[in-house]
């Protein structure tokens, strides 16, 4: 393998520890908050005790793949969120949608149980399919310090997301 070019980086490989099954198939934006779905896990990648204590766990934090995001309609600069008019031109950094740079997505969702390599989730806005790179219970110690900031445009755009 050669050396990368300047400006640039080698890559990085990851390696799925599961898939979302069930829940929605569509990709539509809005009304996730009553997705139920399973986050089905490896035995090939993590064995059956890494999930041991996540059940005293409300909430998990799921790092995923938009899988399905076609790599040539990858937005690398700036665009209107969702394409809608009605909103500014913003970066795709200032945005948490799909078509990023490295496609990856993070949801902070409800545990609804563990069952072994199972688990089951509420409001994960990832379709089924979809592959998991990582799973982190929700620990409250990291939520942001201090007040939140954000745009106008961006609380219009989550008005009916959950």
């Amino acid at each position: 393998m050669s050396s990368p070019g300047p400006g640039t980086s080698p890559p990085v490989a990851l390696v799925p520890i599961g898939r979302v099954r069930g829940g929605r198939d569509d990709l539509t934006d809005d009304r996730w908050a009553s997705v139920t779905a399973r986050i089905e896990l490896d035995p090939h990648v993590v064995e059956e005790s890494a999930t041991a204590g996540l059940d005293a766990f409300s909430h998990i934090e799921v790092v995923y793949l938009f899988d399905r995001v076609d790599p040539s309609g990858v937005c690398r600069g700036a665009r209107r969120p969702r394409g809608r008019a009605d909103l500014p031109e913003v970066g795709i950094l200032a945005q948490r949608a799909k078509d990023r740079p490295n496609r990856i997505g993070v949801t902070t969702c409800a545990l609804l149980g563990v069952d072994g390599l199972v688990l089951g989730v509420a409001g994960l806005d990832a379709v089924d399919g979809t592959p998991v790179l990582d799973v982190k219970p929700h620990l409250s110690g990291f939520d942001p310090r201090g007040p939140v900031r954000e745009p106008a445009w961006a609380l219009e755009l989550m008005r009916d997301y959950w």
